[in-house]
């Protein structure tokens, strides 16, 4: 990972995501919380401070020695049992020490949250899309998982706009006061503004084709950290 050097005053958001090995949508946020400070180009791109992406990479640093040494209680929401095969392996080879719980379907999950209240939640990328908006509005509603950050594929993050759509056309275009709610709350930025919502690259993610099977994992761990870190404060 290229590192920070003293003559670089500003990086693109792109840059910035790849050096705090975040999502780019992740990167947004950090600027709307006021987390990097940034601005815009004439031309409408956005830069950030590199002085202020430093700080974030040095807490990310404390983030990791503080993390390594306690336990993480996640909670996976997975399609099936084999789904959840990747990650637990995944898990085994890490400084953080993970605790996972498994669930194989949305409903179990729901209640399994609420339960152990985890510090984390993970939501498998093959979960349909319809059902990964409604599983983020009931976690997000809850007043016992609300506060708990919730990992989601980036390419859900790119797809969920076209979401309520889609429930539309498998539904005959009926639209019931209940989707009407959850589209509206999708529209006022559910996810896409909500901080508590961090994507991760899945394994057939077009994210970066040279992240292999190994690298995928390390910026996995990474981002697990980065979660943490955002429940704290």
């Amino acid at each position: 990972m290229k590192a920070i050097t003293p003559e670089m005053e500003y990086l693109s958001t792109r840059q910035s995501a790849k050096l705090l090995q975040v999502s780019l949508g992740t990167v947004q946020k950090m600027v709307e919380l006021g987390e990097l400070i940034a601005w815009k180009t004439r031309g409408g791109h956005r830069r950030i401070l590199a002085s202020s992406l430093n700080q974030q990479l040095q807490r990310r640093k404390r983030a990791m020695r503080q993390k390594s040494t306690q336990h993480c209680v996640a909670m996976g929401i997975f399609r099936r049992i084999e789904n959840s095969e990747e990650l637990i392996e995944s898990i085994k080879d890490w400084q953080l020490e993970v605790v996972l719980d498994i669930a194989i379907d949305s409903l179990e999950g729901l209640m399994k949250a609420v339960s152990i209240a985890p510090d984390l939640i993970f939501l498998d990328a093959l979960i349909p899309p319809v059902e990964q908006v409604h599983l983020i509005h009931y976690l997000s509603k809850n007043k016992d998982t609300q506060h708990i950050p919730i990992l989601v594929d980036e390419g859900f993050i790119k797809l969920h706009p076209g979401v309520i759509a889609l429930a539309d056309e498998n539904s005959g275009g009926i639209r019931s006061p209940d989707t009407e709610s959850l589209k509206e709350e999708v529209e006022n930025g559910l996810i896409e503004l909500n901080p508590l919502i961090i994507g991760y690259p899945a394994t057939n993610s077009d994210h970066d084709q040279s992240i292999n099977y190994k690298k995928r994992h390390e910026l996995l761990e990474s981002i697990f950290i980065e979660a943490l870190s955002r429940k704290c404060t």
